[in-house]
């Protein structure tokens, strides 16, 4: 970037002025080849994301995330406290691909993918042009005195945001107690509901507040990913990059003159029309290089590759490259680092997968009751234990009880011996294990016990058998 003059560069972001107050940006409205891509994505996954609570899989949601009652399903396996170790694996294999596809191809995520953008760009933005008009047209309203015209355009636009975010709301509050909860609230109403009819509230409040005034600046101040690609990127990641080596060239960027041949006069292909400023919805300039601000959202490129089509100059200007193969002419290589990160993020898929297969439908805990010894009975020695079995399926079980495996002895429930755990549901209580002394072959003999259904073997647990010190 040595080419380039120093005052080219500046040291503040574009969504605030020189005296620290919020200054608004209005980009001009994108389009091009990359641009309609852009569309068809946003769209697919704007469906996706609105559809994903309202799924069900066997029963169960197919994306939740109830942190009040901790209970999670991803693509519909449910996941409760017990699984917490896979949450946190799945996690980390989101964050490790994020890592790796960031080393790789820079923050295309951001620009394509990422929920806050796509509901910015392809549905509140729109909707401004469609209501206060392009670029010049919003410039112009926002320095329009209060008159009727800009009253009517400010209001129908701050409606019609509320009623979007309010939208957006119910879906949010949908991933966070349920789809059932959700419909449950809209038939009792507000009052019954008043809980979870606040929380809607103030989803809608942070929703409107940040597509209205906050916007671009999510991005900028508030989401870690941002910062983060800092340290992620490299001279070999791929970016929304501008060629300076063409660009530039001997004598700079100039403005285009139809009258000379700019392959004599050494001058860059960049005519300096400001254009990818204009169009820029985070109000950089992609000529300084790879920046803080930018979400690689391909706008600049759709309107550098239209102005250098008008212009009669080759497309590709601004493109997506790595800077070694802009400087260098380097091709891209797969290197070291992310071979590294490819190797871990294929580690705990292994892991995550394997844990999956492993993972069973009910869990269950028991525990000797904390105080209390062993007590005889006869020949026999009695331990009391507390028991905790988990239901994790959308089923219920109706003929569930305990049985000692390998190992001789009785079960003896305080309650019914055969009970019923209703879909979801959680069954606790106390119980009593009795074998004779003569199995006995320590103090601390190790029980294995299943828990059935009927004939069915459902998950197995072991505790620990407490006996005299002294045996023949």
């Amino acid at each position: 970037m040595s080419n380039l003059p120093d005052e080219a560069f500046r040291d503040t972001i574009g969504t605030i002025d020189e005296g620290g107050k919020r200054k608004f940006i209005f980009p001009k409205k994108p389009s091009g080849k990359f641009y309609d891509y852009r569309k068809i994505v946003s769209y697919i996954l704007l469906g996706i994301l609105i559809a994903n609570p309202f799924i069900k899989i066997n029963g169960n949601q197919f994306m939740m995330f109830n942190i009040i009652e901790r209970r999670f399903n991803i693509f519909g396996f449910p996941f409760w406290p017990q699984d917490f170790y896979l949450f946190v694996i799945s996690m980390l294999v989101g964050v490790v691909f994020i890592i790796l596809f960031t080393v790789v191809f820079g923050r295309i995520f951001c620009g394509w993918i990422c929920p806050q953008t796509i509901f910015l760009e392809m549905v509140f933005r729109r909707i401004e042009y469609w209501i206060e008009g392009d670029r010049g047209a919003q410039s112009r309203l926002a320095k329009q005195k209060w008159d009727a015209e800009k009253i009517r355009k400010r209001v129908l636009k701050w409606l019609v945001f509320f009623l979007i975010s309010f939208g957006i709301a119910n879906v949010f509050l949908a991933y966070l107690v349920g789809s059932d909860t959700l419909f449950l609230m809209i038939e009792q109403g507000p009052v019954s509901q008043a809980s979870n009819f606040i929380a809607l509230l103030i989803f809608t409040g942070v929703f409107y507040f940040v597509f209205v005034w906050f916007r671009e600046q999510v991005c900028i101040i508030a989401c870690p990913y941002g910062r983060l690609q800092g340290v992620l990127l490299d001279n070999k990641s791929i970016n929304v990059a501008y060629d300076f080596v063409r660009g530039e060239k001997e004598t700079g960027r100039a403005k285009f003159s139809k009258k000379e041949d700019r392959t004599l006069t050494g001058k860059g292909d960049c005519i300096d029309c400001n254009q990818c400023v204009h169009v820029c919805p985070m109000g950089i300039d992609i000529r300084n290089g790879t920046q803080l601000e930018c979400t690689n959202c391909t706008a600049c490129i759709d309107e550098c590759d239209s102005i250098m089509d008008s212009v009669g100059l080759p497309k590709g200007l601004i493109r997506y490259a790595s800077e070694d193969e802009i400087e260098k002419k380097a091709p891209f290589r797969f290197t070291a680092r992310m071979k590294g990160y490819t190797a871990v993020l294929l580690i705990l898929l292994s892991v995550f997968v394997g844990m999956l297969f492993l993972r069973t439908n009910v869990d269950a805990v028991i525990l000797r009751l904390p105080g209390q010894l062993f007590q005889h009975k006869g020949d026999k020695i009695s331990n009391v234990y507390t028991y905790k079995i988990v239901n994790k399926t959308m089923k219920d079980y109706n003929d569930i009880h305990l049985e000692l495996i390998g190992q001789k002895g009785e079960i003896k429930n305080v309650g019914k011996t055969h009970f019923k755990i209703v879909k979801e549901g959680i069954s606790q209580g106390t119980l009593f294990i009795e074998i004779d002394e003569a199995l006995l072959e320590s103090d601390k003999t190790k029980v294995k016990i299943g828990v059935y259904n009927g004939n069915e073997l459902l998950e197995t647990t072991a505790t620990n058998f407490l006996g005299p010190r002294s045996f023949n």
